[in-house]
């Protein structure tokens, strides 16, 4: 456990070698990730970090963008002595690792994204219909009256049309909004470390467009899909992905 910025915050170094510095996905923890540090360890020195608000790490007080997630990590890495590094994120910590691939090139060497959140999808008719019934009853329960009728409303409304995430997210809920609101893609042009992209081919989180335009305009990118895989291909294919990340690294280490 370390202390940044206030905030307790756990991690893990395990193994020895080049360093690799791993970050989990919303809802997760860095325990969903120790099949990808069973995968590394034995090659390379492995950082695995509980991001705040997650795990065993305390949660930021207000709302926080990709943006300091990413100032967080970096100030990690400083004070456990990692300087340049390979970074692996998963979901949305491929978000914070975009972020830092495209602020601090000089901070990554390679970089892995793994079902990366980070485009912001094509929204279609539906999501804006609902969009908009949501502010208008968001509006209406502000009404003097309505009292526990219209928390219920609420209430109701939230369970039909919120995501998994935005359900669980509790008082992270501010961050949630504020992370997926988010589009990275002006920033993927500026990440110059070779990129390795894993997806699955049946992940219903991140689509097969978004992660096309990742492959299309990151200059150094590679794509590699697992059939029959979803969101967490490092559990639905574990030695298909261990081997896709060894073959990556090893070649940054020729």
């Amino acid at each position: 456990m370390i202390r940044i910025n206030g905030l307790d915050t756990f991690y893990q170094l395990t193994g020895r070698g080049d360093p690799v510095v791993l970050l989990h996905g919303w809802g997760a923890s860095s325990q969903g990730l120790d099949g990808v540090v069973g995968c590394l360890g034995s090659t390379f020195r492995v950082l695995s970090v509980d991001l705040p608000g997650f795990g065993w790490s305390q949660a930021p007080a207000g709302a926080w963008g990709i943006g300091e997630y990413a100032d967080h990590v970096r100030q990690l890495l400083d004070q456990v002595g990692i300087g340049r590094t390979v970074f692996l994120g998963h979901s949305f910590g491929g978000r914070i690792a975009i972020h830092l691939a495209s602020h601090y090139p000089g901070l990554v060497s390679r970089l892995i994204l793994v079902a990366s959140a980070g485009v912001r999808p094509t929204r279609g008719a539906g999501y804006h219909l609902r969009v908009g019934v949501t502010k208008a009853l968001r509006s209406l329960l502000r009404v003097p009256g309505l009292g526990g009728v219209g928390d219920r409303l609420g209430s109701r409304w939230r369970a039909r049309v919120g995501s998994r995430d935005y359900l669980a997210a509790g008082p992270l809920r501010p961050t949630l909004v504020k992370v997926v609101n988010e589009d990275l893609t002006s920033m993927l042009a500026m990440v110059q470390a070779p990129t390795l992209l894993l997806w699955g081919d049946q992940d219903q989180e991140v689509r097969r467009p978004a992660v096309e335009v990742m492959a299309a305009k990151i200059p150094r990118a590679r794509l590699t899909v697992f059939p029959g895989a979803g969101h967490f291909p490092f559990q639905d294919a574990p030695e298909n992905f261990c081997e896709a990340v060894l073959a990556f690294l090893r070649e940054g280490q020729a």
